[in-house]
């Protein structure tokens, strides 16, 4: 970056941490059933949290489309609410210490973002920088929640039991962060639960549950998973009633199960995943 370049951050808090864990939850590109603003809030609930920098948000958005909110009381104007990026530093006792950034996904100046990020990483002594993300997959609610991964070494991959992939696809902000915290010697992971496609407009605790747990692992940083042990129970339990009245359902399930428990045998052969998800999203609408 350029040091003619002018800063797009604010910096509040000048902080001394040891190997800090940078979490990425920027909205704005692939997220299914809310998982990953799930899963910040639940960080979130047992954390105590101090703002350590913010980020110029006029440059990086674009406010026609992340219009700020005008809150008026009797026709009086109270104030704008307007969006921020912001990074926080989240302290638990006797836990590795957390910084989040999160926000709207910057509709400008991507590189920019991306190395200003990571000056604010090496600034913090980050030791490594993990990106959570849900995406939805043909994958049954019946079964447990796979976990998939970008990550910057083959080592990282290596630490959970994830499921990798090769291809193209387009990407996120939280890709081009990863690639340039790599780039500058700064360990980067992604992790993405796997949402039943047939789900991915609604909330999904399991999915949820299951990225806390493996952050977990990859971390050290114990979250408590609060009610959310019971709100998956409970939302397993009650698609399977709704299910079960319908054979037609019943067997497109058991297909996904078959896929599932067979991940690797070309011979299973699944419904459409758009056919799959829209005949089980007009019925759990209906319903």
């Amino acid at each position: 970056m350029s040091t003619s370049e002018p800063e797009i951050f604010e910096l509040l808090e000048d902080l001394d941490l040891e190997s800090p864990v940078l979490v990425l939850a920027l909205d704005g590109w692939v997220e299914a059933a809310g998982v990953t603003r799930s899963a910040i809030q639940q960080i979130r609930k047992v954390s105590e949290m101090k703002l350590v920098a913010r980020f110029n948000t006029d440059r990086l958005l674009d406010h026609r489309a992340r219009r700020p909110t005008m809150r008026l009381v009797d026709g009086v104007v109270q104030r704008l609410d307007w969006p921020t990026i912001e990074l926080h530093l989240l302290e638990q006792d006797n836990q590795r210490p957390l910084l989040l950034l999160h926000g709207p996904e910057p509709d400008h100046e991507w590189k920019h973002f991306a190395q200003s990020v990571v000056k604010l990483a090496l600034d913090l002594h980050v030791g490594l920088v993990v990106g959570l993300g849900s995406y939805p997959a043909a994958v049954p609610h019946t079964r447990s929640t796979r976990l998939a991964c970008t990550a910057s070494t083959p080592e990282l991959i290596e630490k959970l039991d994830f499921v990798t992939a090769s291809l193209e696809i387009p990407a996120g902000i939280q890709a081009s962060i990863e690639v340039a915290s790599a780039a500058a010697g700064i360990q980067a992971i992604g992790i993405w639960a796997q949402v039943p496609h047939y789900l991915s407009a609604s909330g999904f605790p399991p999915a949820t549950m299951a990225l806390l747990e493996g952050f977990t692992q990859l971390t050290g940083i114990d979250i408590g998973l609060g009610s959310l042990v019971e709100k998956s129970l409970a939302t397993r339990s009650r698609l399977d009633d709704l299910i079960v009245q319908n054979p037609e359902h019943v067997t497109m399930l058991e297909k996904l199960e078959e896929a599932y428990d067979n991940l690797h045998d070309s011979r299973i052969q699944l419904p459409s995943g758009d056919d799959l998800a829209e005949e089980l999203e007009r019925f759990l609408r209906d319903q």
